[in-house]
């Protein structure tokens, strides 16, 4: 028994290594737009986004770190081995940790998605062969990854170019953004509203009650709606009686906008601790599950609470100390933002990842983030675009998978030579 709590404890410290440089390397995927238009400080970002990763990945991390945990090895092969399976998720909590942490330091918005999936797989060729792989998840895993950035760009695009047409360029563009607001509000709380409500509202608290739950997502939506309305007409007024007031965004239109991108960052927050979790602690599940029961996790064992809270946490602590670096590549080096562009970059990175959350995928949540921004500069003819900077990020996603497959294959082979 105090073996078995020694080696959970081991892995546990792991996970939040591994969460704590998921953290640094992806906060930018939530808060880097905001930061580079100049709608919030990097304080009240990392502020903003730890609380939001946190709630994310508690309340919504499941499917994903479930997907991860289950789906990616071929899991009959390891029923007569568990021990193996386990030396083999320790393996990717350490090469998927190094990988992130590298990446970190370097200032590149890396997928966590790629480093565990790719180190899962290369243990487990090493392990048992290539059989061990299950390559159909991998294949769906992989079209998500490929599709997420393509559908993020092009929600991001026709976002813009209606806000572009319908706002920016109006004759008079603050009475054309007061008629909008109400549509904006809507906007953004759907996206949150009709993707995450229906889940966050079958725990076990509120099927307990005998209110149906389909009733709590309606009110909850319609009373956020309501005030998200309210709060937007109030500092629109509020904006425009202090145009004459002295402000580092001088255009009175992009200010607004910028209030709302605050509250679109928020969503991509929660949308990202409720992915890219599962990256961190998806392993550890397989861990402890084995730990418990001494058998392999299957698809229908249940992530424990105490896990969930510790990516949460893991994610929140490393954005605070080490999120300052990518956060600057994302927000200012792909192109110059402004809070209109930037919110819809937002509202479509959120929208892409939530849909993937709650279908279990495991996508790239930077993947979806730059391809949104993408998306924007191909609609302003991509004049600014800086490529050199794009040309590092998408060579950081490429390498992502082999290298992360080499360290797990190493890692766990140097683990099975010292437990031998």
């Amino acid at each position: 028994m105090s073996e078995s709590w020694l080696q959970l404890g081991f892995t546990a410290i792991l996970a939040f290594y591994v969460a704590w440089n998921l953290g640094a390397n992806d906060v930018a995927n939530s808060m880097g737009t905001s930061v580079g238009s100049k709608a919030v400080t990097l304080r009240q970002a990392l502020i903003i986004a730890g609380v939001l990763e946190f709630s994310g990945a508690l309340f919504f991390g499941q499917g994903v770190s479930k997907t991860l945990a289950t789906e990616v090895v071929n899991p009959s092969l390891f029923v007569e081995q568990p021990q193996v399976l386990l030396l083999g998720m320790i393996a990717v909590l350490i090469s998927s940790g190094l990988w992130l942490q590298i990446a970190t330091i370097q200032g590149l918005p890396v997928a966590s998605s790629h480093a565990v999936v790719g180190g899962i797989a290369g243990f487990s060729i090493v392990a048992v062969g290539v059989g061990a792989v299950a390559w159909g998840s991998i294949g769906q895993i992989t079209l998500a990854w490929l599709i997420a950035p393509v559908i993020s760009g092009a929600i991001a695009s026709l976002l813009y170019f209606i806000l572009k047409g319908s706002i920016l360029n109006a004759p008079n563009p603050i009475n054309q953004l007061q008629e909008w607001i109400p549509w904006l509000s809507f906007l953004l709380i759907s996206v949150f509203g009709v993707i995450v409500f229906p889940s966050l509202f079958n725990n076990s608290f509120f099927t307990s009650l005998s209110v149906p739950t389909h009733d709590f997502a309606l009110l909850t939506g319609a009373t956020a709606i309501m005030g998200l309305t309210l709060y937007s007409w109030k500092q629109l007024g509020k904006g425009i009686n202090d145009l004459n007031v002295e402000n580092s965004q001088k255009d009175p239109v992009e200010r607004q906008l910028g209030r709302f991108q605050v509250i679109s960052a928020c969503f991509v927050a929660f949308a990202h601790g409720s992915n890219d979790v599962g990256n961190a602690i998806a392993p550890l599940s397989a861990i402890a599950h084995i730990l418990r029961t001494g058998t392999i996790p299957l698809g229908d064992f249940t992530i424990p609470f105490w896990i969930l809270a510790l990516g949460g946490i893991g994610i929140v602590s490393g954005l605070a100390v080490q999120g300052k670096n990518v956060i600057t590549t994302v927000g200012e080096n792909i192109i110059p933002l402004q809070p209109s562009s930037g919110l819809c970059a937002e509202i479509a990175t959120a929208t892409t990842v939530l849909i993937a959350s709650r279908l279990g995928l495991p996508v790239s949540t930077s993947q979806a983030l730059v391809g949104g921004v993408v998306g924007i500069a191909l609609i302003q003819q991509g004049e600014k675009l800086k490529l050199q900077t794009l040309q590092s990020v998408l060579l950081a996603w490429v390498i992502t998978l082999p290298i992360t497959a080499l360290l797990a294959a190493i890692s766990f082979t140097l683990l099975r030579w010292l437990f031998s």
